[in-house]
C-alpha cells in the first residue's frame, strides 16, 4: 500500500556501531559551542579498522579468512545480485571495473579514461557504475556548487562502500599502510567519507555531503551543507604532524563563506587537538567515532 513502506539503506557498520557507541561528530561540527574542549582522544589502530571494514561477517574473522570472505562477497554480488538486476552481457568486466574504481578512490570520475581502461562504451560504463552503486559496492560523492563566484569542478568523486573490501582490492597489507603508501591516503579518505555518509543518516543535523574543488586548484575533501545553507568542512591528511599548507583549503573556504561557515576540521593521525583559527581545529581522526554529541 502507498505510504505504508519505509525504505532504509543498510550501510556496513559504522565505527561507533562496532564499538557500541553513538557517534555525534556531525552534530558537533554544527554546534555553536566548542565540542572538543573537554575531549581526550583514546589511542586507535586506524589501519586495523580500515582493513576490517564494517561487514558484520568479515569483522568476526582474522586477516587471512577475511580476505577470502571479501573475495567471495564480491563474486556473489556480481554473479548473483547484478545478474538478477540486469541482463548484462559484460559481467566478466565488472570485477575489473571495481578494481579500477578502488585504484581511483578519492579521484574525480573520468568516464572517458575509465571507458578506455575497460574497453567499454561510455554509455555502458555509466550503466555498469550505476549497477555497482545499486548493489552498494561503490558510491559517488557529488560536487558542492555554492555561489562563491568561482569556476567549480563538476565531476563526482568515487569511493567504495566498505574500506575492508577496498583494502582487499588494493592488496593493502599492514606494512604498506604503515609506510604511508598512496593507497594508505586513499583508504584513509575513504574511511572518513564513508563514516560521515553513515552518520548523516541518523544525526540530528540534517545535512548533505559533497566535495569541493575549483578549477584554480582549491579543494576540500568534504563539505556538509546543513539547514539555512550553513556549512561545515573536513580535510583528511595521512600525517601525524599537519603542516601549514594542509590547512589552506579550509582557511580559504572559511573566509569565502563568512557567517555561513559553521566549522572546519582537519583530521590527522596524530594525538593532539589543535585550534588553528576561528572555528577551525585539527583533530585526531578517531574523533569521528569517539566524539559524543554536544
Amino acid at each position: 500500500m502507498v505510504g505504508r513502506m519505509l525504505i532504509l539503506t543498510l550501510h556496513p557498520l559504522s565505527q561507533g556501531e562496532i564499538d557500541g557507541t553513538r557517534e555525534g561528530f556531525v552534530d558537533a561540527l554544527f554546534s555553536k559551542v566548542d565540542p572538543w574542549r573537554s575531549w581526550t582522544p583514546k589511542p586507535e589502530d586506524i589501519w586495523a579498522r580500515i582493513r576490517a571494514g564494517g561487514y558484520p561477517e568479515a569483522l568476526r574473522l582474522d586477516d587471512a579468512p577475511r580476505r577470502l570472505w571479501f573475495d567471495s562477497h564480491l563474486e556473489t554480488v556480481i554473479t548473483r545480485d547484478v545478474r538478477e538486476m540486469s541482463d548484462i552481457e559484460g559481467l566478466v568486466r565488472l570485477p575489473h571495473l571495481i578494481r579500477l574504481a578502488a585504484a581511483r578512490i578519492g579521484s574525480l570520475v573520468n568516464y572517458s579514461e575509465l571507458a578506455r581502461a575497460t574497453a567499454l562504451p561510455q554509455t555502458t560504463l555509466r550503466r555498469y557504475l550505476a549497477l555497482l552503486e545499486t548493489t552498494f559496492l561503490v558510491f559517488r560523492l557529488w560536487p558542492w556548487t555554492p555561489n562563491l563566484g568561482k569556476r567549480l569542478v563538476k565531476s563526482p568523486k568515487l569511493y567504495l562502500a566498505d574500506t575492508g573490501l577496498a583494502a582487499r582490492l588494493l592488496n593493502a597489507d599492514p606494512d604498506a599502510l604503515e609506510k604511508r603508501t598512496p593507497a594508505a591516503g586513499q583508504l584513509l579518505e575513504n574511511l572518513v567519507v564513508a563514516e560521515i555518509v553513515k552518520q548523516l543518516t541518523w544525526s540530528g543535523t540534517r545535512a548533505e555531503a559533497y566535495h569541493y574543488r575549483t578549477h584554480g586548484g582549491e579543494e576540500v575533501d568534504l563539505v556538509l551543507e546543513g539547514p539555512g545553507g550553513r556549512c561545515a568542512a573536513i580535510e583528511v591528511k595521512a600525517t601525524a604532524t599537519p603542516r601549514g599548507a594542509d590547512y589552506e583549503g579550509l582557511e580559504r573556504l572559511a573566509k569565502a563563506m563568512g557567517d555561513r561557515f559553521a566549522r572546519g576540521v582537519l583530521l590527522h593521525l596524530g594525538d593532539r587537538v589543535l585550534p588553528f583559527g576561528e572555528r577551525l581545529h585539527a583533530l585526531p581522526l578517531q574523533a569521528l567515532w569517539q566524539c559524543p554529541a554536544p
